[in-house]
């Protein structure tokens, strides 16, 4: 079995800045891909970011330049730092990661989700 587990989040001003971490623990051989995912009142769940286990990104358009992703594969987390925040990127964000407890299996896991309010 996998947990991931987030960390960070909170209230945020527009304009600063918040940092969100997520750590997997488990049986863990190794890990693919790595993505945050928001969920804002009455929408559906949309990608924020993704990293490959090479270290290649993906961003939504609407956070390119402000957000960045980040992996440490000997720690097992992937961190999302939040710059310039606006209100609409208020949501409950969501870490996933692709686990491979195999070489030859692999899943899906979420995290429990983590509140991140931006408001002056």
């Amino acid at each position: 079995q996998v947990q991931l587990v987030e960390s960070g989040g909170g209230l945020g001003q527009p304009g600063g800045s918040l940092r969100l971490s997520c750590a997997a623990s488990g049986s863990i051989f190794v890990i693919d891909g790595m993505a945050w995912y928001r969920q804002a009142p009455g929408k559906q769940r949309d990608l924020v970011a993704a990293i490959t286990s090479s270290g290649s990104t993906t961003y939504a358009d609407s956070v390119k330049g402000r957000f960045t992703i980040s992996r440490d594969n000997a720690k097992k987390t992937v961190d999302l730092q939040m710059n310039s925040l606006k209100p609409e990127d208020t949501a409950v964000y969501y870490c996933s990661m692709t686990v491979r407890p195999t070489i030859w299996k692999k899943d899906d896991y979420w995290g429990q989700g983590t509140q991140v309010t931006v408001s002056s």
